[in-house]
């Protein structure tokens, strides 16, 4: 039997009104590169009935395989449900909501031929509100400083990966999931190609702030010991400061006779160290919170159904 040659893999997430175009493009445009090609959708648990309308492709179309999750786990779960289950020579991750033009994938598997392992789709020009791309801006620059990896902000998932990537990634089991910063750590011939963003049709995106920031912080404790380094930096720092400040009152009181003064500045003093110990102790707390998740060796994700698989 021959081989797959392109495998599409999209999580399903409040865009039910989308899947019937969603499949009408991608057929249309995977039909211009080869017919051997699969389709992967990943229910994420929806409230909406965006089972039943894949339950309907894939009852349609033999190429369109389906697997829908026993809860919500997540986008980037979802994600790694799907490439454990990709077969294609290449793997295409794109978003449900149109966001991501299907027709872009020529582009990138093109530029994928000249040789690279990984092309990433580079959006010219964002079709989302200044907040969101405000938020991922924010996001993305304190997630280059404590991880120490580059994240540009027209860069999301959609791209296209060579099988060889895509094994690798799916080595990656820890239980915090960032599908992207995966793919831009296993190393590998990468490449960047522009592409048209549409405007988002159909439902609204689920990362708000608040969500956001939960996953900078998830991210950060996960892939770097940054804050950690940085607490015992600012430990040392404020030893040093309070020796010198030690040392100035001794002196103060031998040379010049004045006593230390003061109990609203000591008080003061006392409340910040015990603010900061604390806020110390939290970031040390979250790493073995993360270590606590890790050696309970949990299931990434639970499948409840699958179809054409």
């Amino acid at each position: 039997m021959e081989s797959v040659k392109i495998s599409v893999v999209s999580p399903i997430y409040g865009c039910k009104e989308c899947l019937f175009e969603l499949y009408d493009r991608l057929v249309k445009t995977l039909s211009q590169i080869t017919d051997n090609f699969e389709i992967i959708l990943v229910n994420d648990a929806c409230p909406q009935a965006s089972w039943e309308r894949i339950v309907m492709l894939c009852a349609k179309d033999a190429r369109v395989k389906g697997i829908n999750l026993s809860r919500n786990f997540g986008q980037h779960y979802a994600i790694t449900a799907g490439l454990d289950h990709a077969k294609g020579d290449w793997v295409v991750v794109m978003d449900c909501d149109l966001q991501d033009r299907p027709e872009e994938i020529i582009k990138l598997y093109n530029k994928a031929l000249d040789g690279y392992d990984i092309v990433f789709g580079k959006r010219v020009e964002r079709q989302d509100t200044f907040l969101k791309r405000l938020g991922s801006q924010v996001f993305n620059r304190v997630l280059e400083y404590f991880t120490e990896t580059k994240h540009d902000n027209s860069i999301a998932n959609f791209g296209i990966y060579a099988q060889k990537v895509v094994e690798t990634i799916n080595r990656y089991r820890e239980q915090s999931r960032d599908f992207l910063l995966f793919a831009q750590m296993v190393g590998f011939k990468k490449a960047e190609i522009e592409i048209e963003h549409a405007a988002r049709a159909y439902g609204s995106s689920s990362y708000n702030l608040s969500k956001l920031i939960r996953l900078a912080i998830d991210s950060i404790v996960s892939h770097s010991n940054k804050p950690l380094r940085l607490s015992i930096q600012l430990g040392f720092f404020i030893a040093l400061i309070s020796l010198i400040y030690a040392c100035w009152l001794v002196i103060r009181y031998f040379f010049y006779h004045t006593p230390a003064e003061g109990w609203t500045s000591l008080m003061v003093s006392m409340f910040f160290m015990f603010g900061l110990l604390f806020a110390i102790i939290g970031i040390a707390g979250l790493y073995i919170g993360k270590i606590f998740d890790e050696v309970k060796r949990r299931p990434l994700y639970i499948i409840q159904e699958t179809i054409n698989l």
